[in-house]
């Protein structure tokens, strides 16, 4: 009974495995199946929460040293697509400083994943949104020492 359960739920990840490829692309695939930057930072020195019309979250977290992100880092109580868009923002992130910051939006996160399909584009303005607004607090932060 067991080996006829396991096969059911090999040949069920495959078939999901596949559809995801083939829906989503081999990029979206293999960050959705290995998230990068998918952590908590302590004391971030710029931190935000954006929750998108969907009900999907996504938490931002940057440290700075010298005006440039060191680390970077992003949560999400999403769906696959926001987890990709959230682990693509807190990597775009990675180097940049506060205006090149700025340049990072949901279209950048699209093209660099080469594109969603259509109902999941608003992941992508969800991850932005939550980047940028961690910037804000990063910027008002700085700016009252």
């Amino acid at each position: 009974m067991d080996d006829a359960f396991d096969n059911f739920v090999d040949q069920l990840q495959s078939q999901i495995d596949e559809e995801t490829r083939r829906d989503f692309g081999e990029k979206v695939y293999q960050r959705w199946k290995n998230p990068c930057y998918l952590q908590i930072i302590n004391d971030p020195h710029g931190y935000a929460k954006q929750t998108g019309t969907c009900g999907d979250s996504i938490e931002i977290y940057l440290k700075f040293e010298n005006g440039v992100v060191y680390e970077a880092g992003f949560q999400t109580d999403g769906c696959g697509p926001s987890l990709v868009c959230g682990s693509y923002a807190a990597q775009m992130a990675m180097g940049k400083n506060a205006a090149e910051l700025m340049d990072i939006s949901g279209e950048s996160i699209l093209e660099e994943l080469g594109g969603l399909p259509d109902e999941n584009e608003h992941c992508a303005y969800l991850a932005a949104a939550a980047l940028q607004s961690a910037l804000e607090d990063y910027v008002s932060r700085r700016d009252k020492v």
